[in-house]
């Protein structure tokens, strides 16, 4: 993930808008990137709710606090608050630093003091320091005691390498209580999965500060997600972080956040993804249409989420009754009990209808009695040459009916995909005019009995969007380019059943 300047601003508008307290906009001294949004930081972003924060370190081994230019970026940056790492762990000191335990204390102490001096409120992010209490509980907590000497004002205990398991945190936390005063923060990474879990525990332990990236992003396995950390402390433990009536941007958040750094929001996240209140069991969507609580932790709506069913070889026939709805339709007892097995048999046969909404709204209405007489393929045809010196050509033919007219249309492509679906819009468009502003967005492929080698069932979902709407469709064959000629056909009757229902 590299983000340009205009994408940092982006993201702090967006962090500043749900309410949190500190912004760590980057090292101003590391390079000319954070240096830069620093300088367009102080003009361009007028912030409500948070304090933008330097990054930046002690000084140098065996340097000077008024020469060294890591500190003087830090002072210069254009804010007051700023956060200083310092070894914590005597290991990464002797072979890392390599220089000696009370030069480490050294550097601690006189940054500290020298940043307190220029006016910073300072935070110390001491790295690596439950791996360093662990192997030497005097040396890491002396960096708290110089730090807190020193004048700053809030003390990270940083689990950096992120192997730190929940059963830990409490005794260490109680001995660090007992030696420092100052307010505690905690930054664990997720190496071992627990980085939510052991913030939760820090901050019931009194830990006053979390520091962590919003969807979870950060280096190897991720720092902790502030998302379920924030919707946890705030719904289920009365903790207040950012202000209650913000809690609800935490989806719409998360998500436009995931569009500036191009990396979606994994549908399974807690709280925010698309599948944390999704439900396709049978028996589960029975109670949730009786109590929605039923299998919902909180009310998906605190967060700005939703409840939403999709329907497998599981579903029930509430499941089908639910999801009719959504779309506007009613289904007879008659229609639900056959869609249900045909459902039944074409999973069996390799469809997924768990995504595929657009194939599964025309089961549904196929099951009413429903048939689309937006067009008739008479006959489609594929060829793909290879011209020595100027590459593929791909090159395809369908042979459609419209009312009482015969449409032949042919169209060239890069791949037979792009090719059918050009050679559809030209056949389409003249008596569909509105075809032309929907979108072939996506394009997938499984295949589904790997076994069978070049034999196998494949899978296809291909995913579409109009200025409206987007919808998804599917198909199942031994032969790839019949699987996705049905998704892509079923696609632009969808389009078309938008635009022109019949």
């Amino acid at each position: 993930m590299s983000l340009t300047v205009d994408d940092k601003l982006r993201v702090a508008r967006q962090l500043d808008s749900l309410g949190v307290q500190f912004i760590e906009g980057g090292w101003p001294g590391a390079n000319p990137k954070d240096a830069a949004f620093f300088a367009r930081a102080r003009s361009e972003l007028r912030l409500h709710t948070a304090k933008l924060v330097a990054f930046g370190s002690t000084r140098r081994a065996n340097g000077q606090v008024t020469s060294d230019p890591n500190l003087h970026a830090l002072i210069t940056s254009g804010v007051s608050d700023v956060c200083i790492v310092a070894k914590a762990w005597d290991y990464h000191v002797i072979h890392a630093l390599r220089t000696s335990l009370e030069e480490a204390l050294a550097m601690v102490r006189e940054s500290v003091a020298f940043l307190v001096e220029h006016g910073c409120n300072v935070f110390l992010d001491a790295e690596h320091f439950f791996d360093g209490f662990k192997d030497n509980p005097t040396f890491a907590l002396s960096v708290l005691e110089v730090a807190a000497s020193s004048g700053a004002s809030t003390l990270v205990l940083c689990d950096t390498n992120g192997g730190t398991l929940p059963t830990e945190i409490p005794s260490i936390l109680a001995k660090v209580k007992d030696q420092v005063a100052v307010d505690l923060g905690v930054h664990f990474h997720n190496d071992s999965g627990c980085a939510v879990a052991n913030s939760l525990i820090a901050v019931d332990l009194g830990a006053s500060q979390v520091q962590g990236c919003l969807n979870g992003y950060g280096e190897r396995t991720g720092n902790a997600n502030l998302i379920p950390i924030i919707a946890a402390l705030s719904l289920k433990q009365g903790i207040t972080t950012i202000p209650t009536e913000n809690i609800e941007l935490l989806t719409s958040t998360a998500r436009h956040i995931a569009e500036i750094t191009n990396l979606p929001v994994p549908p399974q996240t807690p709280y925010v993804g698309a599948s944390a209140f999704t439900h396709k069991a049978g028996l589960h969507v029975s109670a949730i249409a009786r109590r929605s609580d039923a299998y919902e932790h909180i009310d998906p709506s605190l967060v700005g989420n939703h409840t939403r069913f999709v329907v497998s070889e599981m579903a029930g026939r509430q499941t089908l009754i639910i999801k009719a709805a959504e779309l506007g339709l009613e289904l007879t007892d008659d229609a639900t009990t056959s869609l249900l097995q045909r459902l039944k048999d074409l999973e069996h046969q390799g469809y997924h209808f768990e995504v595929a909404d657009g194939s599964l709204e025309l089961l549904m209405r196929q099951a009413l009695g429903w048939q689309q007489s937006y067009f008739a393929v008479e006959s489609y045809r594929v060829a793909t040459d290879d011209y020595r010196g100027s590459g593929l050509l791909t090159e395809a033919t369908v042979k459609i009916r419209i009312g009482q007219d015969r449409v032949i249309a042919t169209a060239e492509g890069n791949g037979p995909v792009h090719a059918l679906d050009q050679a559809l819009r030209k056949a389409l468009q003249p008596t569909y005019p509105m075809l032309a502003s929907m979108g072939l967005d996506d394009f997938k492929v499984r295949v589904l009995d790997t076994s069978r080698g070049t034999d196998a069932v494949v899978r296809v979902l291909i995913d579409f969007s109009d200025i409206d709407a987007q919808w998804t469709t599917t198909g199942v064959s031994t032969n790839i380019i019949e699987a996705s000629f049905s998704a892509l056909t079923e696609g632009f009757v969808l389009a078309l059943l938008r635009t022109n229902p019949t």
